[in-house]
């Protein structure tokens, strides 16, 4: 199975490079990892509703044309779905059973996600009502997918 998580914005604190070198290493046993970073767009000084707009709109750009056609696209929203970790495995297990060889989750920058992104999901997920910092999501989100591999495969790790 290929995962990608492409997400706006570089890592910039090495203890969050860390962190995501850690779980890339542990996922190579159970996937191919792509992780496609992302430039964020530049927002001027007290940005009106139009200017946080046209910057969502751009960053959506760059998401959407990373995104490949068969690609099953899961976007990280606040308003999506939460699951569990033990759906989110089912998940993940039944895409590949029902032939999706490359999820795609996406993080979105500071402002959230395009209207366009949002409407190419396949699947909305939301880890939290609460907003998180975008490099902290990211580990979070490797974890959690190492966490769905050990659970479908029965392995210790998951309590």
């Amino acid at each position: 199975m290929n995962i990608t998580i492409i997400a706006i914005g570089k890592l910039k604190e090495k203890y969050w490079q860390d962190a995501v070198k850690e779980y890339a290493k542990r996922l190579g046993a159970y996937c191919r990892l792509n992780i496609v970073e992302l430039k964020e767009s530049l927002l001027a000084a007290n940005p009106s509703p139009a200017d946080e707009e046209a910057v969502k709109n751009a960053e959506g750009e760059q998401i959407l044309s990373k995104i490949s056609k068969g690609d099953y696209v899961i976007t990280l929203e606040i308003k999506g779905k939460g699951l569990s970790s033990e759906q989110l495995a089912d998940k993940i297990e039944t895409l590949g059973i029902d032939g999706h060889s490359s999820i795609v989750f996406v993080i979105g920058g500071s402002l959230g996600l395009s209207k366009a992104v949002s409407e190419r999901a396949d699947f909305k997920l939301s880890f939290s009502a609460m907003t998180f910092p975008h490099q902290m999501m990211r580990v979070i989100l490797l974890e959690q997918i190492y966490r769905s591999f050990k659970i479908i495969r029965h392995e210790t790790y998951h309590k």
